[in-house]
């Protein structure tokens, strides 16, 4: 008689269960942490064998007048392993049908949550299609989540639930700055791949972080990009510099001010304030009688960035505004009390996912764009590349895990070679000395208010 035993489906789902993975199954004992799925396959084996031939010599023992002990539990091992081999189970064969899980630390509530809620669209959408297309080798690939609430003591938490109790192949994420300081030396010391766009230079380091790697530009790329905006474009030498006090803003300040020195400007204001202050206006006049020309503001929090634009605009302070992408999302213009504010802001953006001559998209972001329609994914109150990294990071994963398998050490290798992935958000490449994989051609300034299917015209200046 052959016994057919079903593989135990992996009990760490996102958002549900127990999240490391131990609670019991219905009609079974439950197992510790540390038991493989291998050895639970086996041990329910061997319970049912138990049971079988039990029933067996039970029968044959009352035949004969007496009532025996039917199997010790060495004999049921040694037949539930007859059992499994009758069934034709080998081991590699049950463990490619475990879903590969990977981890991902989104801030999809809290102040900085516009750019998770964003990058969630996208990465929802290529779980599905890469699963509905098989797999990794027919395994499907399961999202761990937990969102870090934009708090960098949450996010840190949540990463040492995903390496050390669900323990995870891979992490994407978390996708703000501030959050990413507290979790990258983390999961270096667990030995985990991770992928994620955080801009803040230190983020990654090939020697302290060797399994980490950036899907995104540096700060280092990202103000190159403004700063030669408004001194070379705009012409403009003195410079209002204000971020929030989060990492990413005051990472990004204090980057930001000694580029714009070396190139020749004034920085006639500099501060980093909180987020949450309710009341900019002090200062913006601090900034106007300085006489500046421009103000650049580093921050992801929409509400923050919503106040400078309405305070330039009720004072009407006819100077620029340039900076970080957020200042163009549909969180930051549904905050503005008029949407003639939104003139002369121009946000950090990627030309793969801008209008270029005669207002086209390139044919790649048109074919995603149609994709999103399709499935009617909102893009009225975010923007098309948040979107389109949080498609392209599990699709690089993917192809990965494709090439190589979930293995760590593999993952790694392979990424380290990886050249041209073409992405709707960009082309990324890697080499084992350079885990900052955007190109610098890519990095463009936008015009806020030409907002479209969360993608914008160039800043005026730009070659299309």
């Amino acid at each position: 008689m052959a016994v057919i035993f079903t593989p135990l489906q992996n009990s760490r789902k996102a958002g549900g269960g127990n999240p490391n993975g131990s609670g019991a199954r219905l009609g079974h004992p439950p197992f510790s942490a540390d038991i493989s799925g291998w050895t639970r396959l086996a041990m329910l084996a061997a319970d049912r064998s138990q049971r079988i031939v039990g029933a067996r010599s039970a029968e044959a023992a009352l035949s004969s007048g007496g009532l025996e002990m039917a199997l010790t539990r060495r004999q049921a091992l040694k037949s539930a392993g007859a059992a499994v081999a009758a069934a034709g189970i080998a081991r590699p064969a049950v463990a490619q049908k475990n879903p590969i899980l990977v981890g991902y630390l989104p801030a999809l509530t809290g102040p900085s949550s516009s750019t998770g809620v964003g990058i969630n669209r996208g990465i929802q959408l290529a779980i599905e299609e890469i699963n509905k297309s098989g797999g990794i080798d027919g395994r499907q690939l399961e999202l761990i989540t937990r969102d870090t609430q934009s708090d960098p003591t949450k996010a840190v938490n949540g990463a040492a639930e995903l390496t050390r109790g669900v323990k995870v192949s891979a992490v994407f994420g978390p996708v703000n700055s501030g959050e990413s300081l507290a979790v990258v030396p983390l999961l270096a010391r667990t030995n985990t791949p991770q992928v994620h766009p955080c801009w803040v230079d230190t983020l990654t380091d090939v020697k302290k972080y060797p399994m980490c790697f950036r899907n995104a530009p540096t700060n280092q790329q990202i103000g190159g990009a403004s700063n030669r905006y408004v001194v070379e474009v705009l012409k403009k030498k003195k410079v209002a510099v204000i971020s929030d006090t989060a990492g990413y803003g005051t990472a990004s300040l204090n980057a930001y001010v000694p580029m714009l020195k070396q190139m020749g400007a004034d920085v006639v204001y500099q501060a980093s304030i909180d987020a949450a202050n309710p009341d900019l206006k002090p200062e913006i006049l601090r900034m106007q009688s300085a006489g500046a020309e421009a103000i650049m503001p580093w921050s992801v929090n929409a509400g923050f960035l919503s106040r400078i634009i309405n305070t330039r605009g009720q004072l009407a302070w006819d100077v620029p505004i340039c900076g970080q992408t957020t200042l163009g999302s549909g969180q930051t213009k549904a905050l503005l009390e008029k949407p003639e504010y939104w003139a002369k802001v121009y946000p950090n953006n990627f030309r793969p996912v801008c209008y270029g001559a005669g207002g086209k998209l390139p044919d790649r972001t048109v074919a995603f764009l149609d994709r999103l329609k399709s499935h009617k994914i909102d893009m009225g109150d975010t923007l098309l590349w948040w979107i389109a990294l949080g498609y392209d990071s599990p699709n690089m994963i993917a192809q990965a895990m494709k090439a190589v398998g979930p293995e760590p050490e593999k993952l790694v290798d392979y990424m380290n070679q990886l050249k041209d992935f073409p992405g709707v958000y960009g082309d990324i490449s890697f080499t084992k000395d350079k885990h900052d994989g955007y190109r610098d051609d890519q990095v463009v300034m936008v015009e806020a208010n030409s907002l479209k299917d969360g993608a914008f015209n160039l800043a005026p200046g730009y070659g299309a």
